[in-house]
């Protein structure tokens, strides 16, 4: 066994560990076990939250991407601080709301705002449809990690079962509790890591961040402007409002709102979050820095070129080090997502369906549900050859479909009914289906545009269309609602 192994496996050990000491003196009930009994406060809360940021996304994907696609990697950037900005007004009123009604999904949430268990079950669908293919990014994400930083000792699939079953045991026996304790070494070790990188490899490489960017553009011309091109500024701008506006969609990141103590919490994260944010511009560094040090990496290996550079750079022992946070940007938010997906099952799905389940049903529902959501991640993680970014921005065309709903039930009259509600999520997650695989494309649905609008991003056009129906259905509606003898007698005489 190498050092770079050990180093792994020991972080992995800590991980584990850390995660099970987590529920020592608590009863995990229902509330307990899926957000804290509501009492985390400010520190937690924003590494919960934060946790959102620093995934496996972020550590692979965002140098990757940077490696692969150049400027477009500072969507990565972007879309996080238009989201903190929202959450100022957003947040508050979602977990007053949650409080009041003792809420722990965001399934949950719909179900009760429209007054609607079968909202409840399609908001589930929609969330599990997202969260499954983020889940696989972090599994995959781990597999890359552990086979590359223990230079091939364990192999990609071995490190994907290792990974669900370390999340597996701890999430079962401690639930947001064992995340919130893994996060806070996660986001230590992370951010010592990614900021170093960031710094030392382009200036180890290049001698200064102007000669790395000057040396890419000479070697590269265009590359890292955005240009009108698929990855250009209409797909720039459409995917920074898309996921800005997803955000804090995903189920897992909306019932960690749910485990704050007080709604103050959320205004101090968000002037607090986007400095956090920056840190993510050292992650673009390191792909930078690797564009001419590790040429060639085609597909689905962009992902791999934080590695091939860090490898071809550092000793094994420091491997190990970039190894484990690496792996713990996997555990944390996979954790998260997967106490989510079980959670909404039990409670949203399961429970209409056995109305007299009480909490304690629930929450063993819950907890036998965790290994077969994880099961059903490797799978996809072991089957499918997408990069760590496309699968990311596949969650975010599904899950953002629920932001038009959420937002009007926010509002202090509703102008939405359940019937608008519902239509618009489902029309939205069905053109998301059609053009996010390739059923259909744009220029066969809107013929005779000009070029540069066939590159606004699928889900967002997804997003106009769901709009658009609820507006449509709404006033169908409208029309349609009978009236009182005065008002029929008055449209008469007109």
């Amino acid at each position: 066994m190498n050092i770079s192994l050990i180093i792994i496996a020991g972080t992995g050990i800590v991980a584990l560990l850390l995660g099970l000491h987590a529920r020592r003196g608590k009863e995990m009930g229902l509330e307990q076990w899926t957000v804290g009994k509501r009492g985390f406060g400010a520190f937690l809360v924003f590494l919960l939250m934060a946790g959102e940021i620093y995934t496996t996304v972020a550590f692979l994907g965002g140098s990757g991407f940077a490696y692969g696609r150049g400027a477009a990697v500072y969507y990565i950037l972007s879309y996080p601080c238009l989201a903190y900005v929202i959450s100022y007004w957003l947040l508050p009123s979602i977990w007053r709301y949650a409080a009041e009604h003792g809420l722990i999904t965001q399934a949950g949430f719909f179900a009760k705002k429209y007054d609607s268990p079968a909202m409840g079950i399609l908001v589930s669908l929609v969330g599990i449809a997202a969260l499954v293919p983020y889940l696989v990014l972090q599994f995959k994400g781990l597999g890359i990690i552990v086979a590359t930083a223990s230079y091939g000792t364990i192999s990609s699939e071995a490190a994907i079962w290792i990974g669900a079953l370390l999340v597996t045991a701890y999430v079962t026996v401690s639930g947001i509790r064992g995340a919130a304790w893994t996060a806070v070494l996660k986001d230590v070790v992370v951010l010592i890591v990614i900021v170093f990188l960031g710094i030392y490899l382009p200036l180890h490489h290049y001698g200064s961040f102007q000669a790395m960017f000057a040396a890419i553009e000479t070697a590269k011309p265009g590359f890292l402007s955005l240009q009108q091109s698929s990855r250009g500024l209409v797909w720039f701008a459409s995917t920074v409002l898309l996921a800005g506006l997803g955000f804090y969609m995903w189920p897992h990141t909306f019932a960690s709102l749910y485990t704050a103590r007080d709604e103050r919490v959320f205004r101090k994260n968000a002037i607090i979050l986007p400095l956090y944010q920056l840190i993510l511009l050292f992650v673009a560094f390191v792909g930078f820095a690797a564009i001419l040090k590790v040429p060639g990496l085609q597909g689905s290996n962009i992902d791999l070129s934080l590695f091939r550079l860090s490898i071809e750079t550092f000793d094994p022992w420091f491997i190990g080090v970039i190894g484990a946070a690496g792996m713990l940007t996997a555990l944390v938010p996979g954790a998260m997502i997967i106490i989510a997906v079980a959670t909404m099952l039990a409670n949203n799905v399961y429970r209409v369906v056995h109305a007299r389940a009480d909490d304690a049903q629930i929450t063993r529902m819950a907890k036998l549900l965790v290994p077969i959501v994880a099961l059903i991640a490797v799978f996809f993680a072991l089957a499918g050859n997408d990069t760590i970014v496309a699968l990311q921005l596949t969650g975010y065309s599904f899950i953002t479909q629920l932001f038009p709903a959420l937002l009007l039930s926010l509002l202090p009259t509703n102008p939405a009914t359940k019937v608008v509600a519902f239509v618009g999520i489902s029309v939205g997650s069905a053109a998301v289906a059609v053009l996010g695989f390739g059923y259909l494309r744009l220029e066969d649905l809107f013929t005779g545009l000009p070029a540069i609008a066939y590159e606004i991003n699928t889900g967002f056009v997804a997003l106009v269309l769901n709009i658009v129906s609820m507006a449509i259905v709404g006033g169908l509606l409208q029309y349609l609602k009978p009236r009182g003898p005065a008002m029929i007698e008055t449209r008469q005489m007109h």
